[in-house]
């Protein structure tokens, strides 16, 4: 099933943001969930992870203390609440579900095929 990205736009340095993943096909309970972004001419990068089995959360240090993801089973959707947007921000931001190792892993979301149209996040003043 594919996962579907929004809540991105565009933003003053220094605002606010909630991207929102959801899925219409399948429950996201159980599924870790990844935030990935990737900037224009970069390549994709992780931001913020939660398990699916204990609901552990990870952050990279470029958004550690800005970004808050949470999830909400009954809504079958995972948050990421970006505050503090810097311009470094902006990019297109991905969600994607898979076992706890998309968390763990620094590198295993490389090895994901399938990802959904994102959600594209502008900071700029």
């Amino acid at each position: 099933g594919q996962l579907v990205e929004s809540g991105g736009g565009l933003v003053q340095p220094g605002g606010s943001l909630r991207l929102s993943c959801s899925a219409s096909a399948f429950s996201l309970d159980y599924y870790a969930i990844g935030w990935f972004r990737q900037a224009p001419g970069k390549e994709r990068e992780g931001v913020s992870c939660i398990e699916g089995t204990d609901g552990k959360t990870y952050y990279q240090d470029y958004v550690k203390g800005r970004f808050t993801i949470s999830r909400d089973n009954a809504k079958n959707t995972v948050y990421l609440q970006m505050n503090s947007l810097k311009p470094e921000d902006t990019a297109v931001y991905y969600c994607a579900a898979d076992l706890d190792i998309l968390c763990y892993s620094e590198t295993y979301y490389q090895g994901l095929d399938s990802w959904g149209p994102g959600t594209q996040v502008t900071v700029s003043s």
